[in-house]
């Protein structure tokens, strides 16, 4: 048994859960941590971060358990009933969907491209900067647009064109470094949606946004290469990042209905400007 292997992938999960739901980029991070402790570049490596935000996921999937619930029952009962009741969950249903649109058709289009050619330390760098610039600038726009418009505030005021805009901005996410949850409060933000509704918005497009990445990862994948060590390492990794990840999720709201987001800004600017010295200087490659 591969001791040291599977503590290396007890680790990424811990990274996984801890930056997965905040606006810093969990992909960015599992790739420096990776290169950092040598888990990195494999066949399992590779899968095994797309792979382990599942459990990631299913943390919100019980946190949110009886809105998600209560969603898929209105939903197909607006259907069944010819659009006489469960109007709410019905259209919670269809901004999931229009929500995950976007980010399908792109990354579908781009998938091979990114793995190829973008999952590195330097456009890690560079998605730190740019998404922790563009978290700055629109938190401030966010902030002087609330005092004059109307902010939605709950799930069901979501419009389908909101919706749609956060969406869009998803597919920033496809860079590494840029974060799934930053580019999807960003587009909430610009769309007219109180922090703390497009942070949960966020949670729920990432379902079906990771079980689409996971089902990518793995299609290809020669379950060959999979021994003891290896299916130990993510059953493992799975339980560890499901416990850190739940935990995570509830600071992380409560956190977003006192403070701002500049400190997770400032933080992902002043990483990335390090992790380029680190680059340039050829410490880490």
């Amino acid at each position: 048994m591969d001791f040291i292997l599977i503590f290396k992938a007890i680790i990424i999960a811990i990274v996984e859960a801890l930056t997965e739901f905040i606006p810093v980029s969990s992909t960015g991070h599992e790739i420096l941590v990776g290169k950092l402790i040598g888990f990195y570049d494999t066949p399992f490596t590779k899968m095994y971060m797309v792979v382990i935000q599942l459990a990631a996921i299913f943390a919100v999937v019980v946190l949110f358990w009886q809105k998600i619930k209560n969603a898929v029952i209105e939903f197909f009962a607006y259907i069944f009933s010819g659009g006489k009741k469960g109007e709410e969950g019905f259209k919670f249903g269809i901004n999931v969907i229009v929500g995950t649109i976007p980010a399908v058709i792109v990354g579908l289009g781009i998938h091979k491209i990114i793995e190829e050619k973008l999952m590195s330390v330097s456009t890690v760098a560079i998605g730190f900067i740019v998404g922790g610039i563009l978290l700055i600038v629109t938190e401030n726009m966010y902030r002087k647009k609330r005092k004059h418009a109307k902010m939605a505030t709950e799930i069901n005021d979501i419009s389908y064109g909101q919706a749609l805009t956060v969406g869009i901005f998803q597919c920033l996410s496809l860079w590494p470094g840029m974060s799934r949850s930053a580019s999807t409060i960003i587009g909430g933000w610009l769309a007219g949606m109180k922090t703390s509704l497009a942070a949960e918005f966020s949670f729920f497009l990432a379902i079906p946004a990771m079980c689409g990445a996971t089902i990518m990862s793995v299609k290809d994948l020669d379950f060959s290469i999979m021994n003891s060590s290896n299916w130990v390492a993510l059953g493992l990794g799975c339980v560890v990042c499901f416990i850190v990840s739940y935990f995570v999720v509830e600071a992380f709201m409560n956190y977003l209905k006192k403070k701002p987001m500049r400190i997770f800004a400032v933080y992902r600017v002043v990483a990335g400007i390090l992790l380029a010295v680190l680059i340039f200087t050829k410490v880490i490659q």
